[in-house]
């Protein structure tokens, strides 16, 4: 004979059944990745850019963007938020939704000297974003007055330390003195450093004589170095940079453990669904390599990269660390 389960028993289960259902049909509706990927993107993307138009991140921003518009076939706009050494813009990435449709094209300045250099930011680069892919690197270039004795890295430390009261050094922003300090660090050269408005007066004070040595990018200084104003004695680089072949690295030049480059590259905010970051990271790789886009960045003095997401995030973390080390040696904090 079936047993006959007791009311009370009945409406526990049932009602327990019903809580359950009512969970399952609360649960919102999670999306493969696959189509995730597919579906995006379905409407405008926007690039932000912490620096006014017509600079070298700005200009990156717009080949990419522009390739990216063709390829998927909706617009990308670019939008320039200045100020604060790109902490502004910055920032408004940081605060979008991560859906993938606002996103930063981030200097090194901002996402990795500024926490080095900073005693308090309004957004931590590592925790807040997920980077995409490296779009383009560039060294930095060591200046000297032609007109001076040195002719050689090794000739400027000997002439720096035998002429102290003389040996100074110009830079426009922190990523230029850390790399200034890093090099002090490295050679042990009585260095002080004296700070200008941006990249042209630096070489302005170069070209004068106000400082013996700066260290800058390379986009501004390559015509002065074509026309013999001032004298390039090295890169920062690791290897040597195709637009100046006979230009010796740091490394070749004697000083040790000096492989400096700095990048611009692509953001999303943190908690953007991997599968559309992927699917960034896959077509802004495929740009870099096109033969039209490879030849622009050199025109502008940068290197094409296109790393992977996690290639690019071991790169930030690794560089990061770096320039914390340089700053903390040197004493630089600056507060906001």
């Amino acid at each position: 004979m079936q047993a006959i389960m007791p009311m009370t028993i009945a409406w526990r289960v049932c009602a327990a059944a019903l809580a359950a259902a009512a969970i399952i049909s609360a649960a919102p509706y999670r999306a493969p990745a696959q189509d995730i990927a597919a579906n995006y993107p379905n409407r405008a993307i926007r690039i932000i850019v912490g620096f006014t138009a017509g600079g070298g991140n700005d200009l990156l921003a717009r080949l990419v963007g522009q390739k990216l518009s063709e390829a998927w076939g909706q617009p990308v706009v670019i939008e320039n938020k200045p100020g604060a050494g790109a902490i502004i813009g910055t920032e408004y990435v940081k605060n979008q939704p991560a859906d993938g449709y606002t996103l930063l094209m981030g200097a090194s300045g901002a996402m990795t000297v500024n926490p080095a250099v900073y005693s308090k930011l309004p957004y931590d680069t590592q925790r807040d974003f997920a980077p995409i892919s490296m779009v383009a690197a560039f060294p930095f270039v060591l200046l000297v007055n032609p007109s001076m004795p040195v002719k050689s890295v090794s000739d400027l430390v000997a002439y720096a330390k035998a002429n102290p009261a003389k040996a100074n050094y110009g830079s426009s922003s922190p990523a230029f003195q850390l790399t200034g300090e890093l090099f002090k660090q490295r050679t042990g050269a009585p260095l002080e450093h004296i700070p200008y408005k941006g990249s042209n007066e630096t070489l302005t004070a170069v070209i004068s004589g106000q400082v013996l040595l700066s260290i800058v990018d390379a986009a501004p200084a390559a015509g002065q170095i074509a026309a013999g104003q001032v004298r390039a004695l090295a890169v920062t680089s690791g290897k040597r940079s195709p637009q100046f072949p006979d230009v010796p690295t740091l490394i070749e030049a004697g000083v040790p453990d000096v492989d400096v480059a700095f990048w611009s590259g692509l953001f999303a905010p943190a908690g953007t669904p991997p599968a559309i970051v992927k699917k960034l990271q896959d077509e802004v790789r495929r740009i870099v390599k096109l033969p039209e886009i490879q030849e622009r960045m050199r025109q502008l003095a940068v290197e094409p990269v296109g790393n992977t997401s996690d290639e690019f995030a071991k790169a930030i973390a690794a560089d990061i660390a770096r320039w914390t080390t340089v700053a903390k040696a040197s004493g630089i904090k600056i507060e906001p």
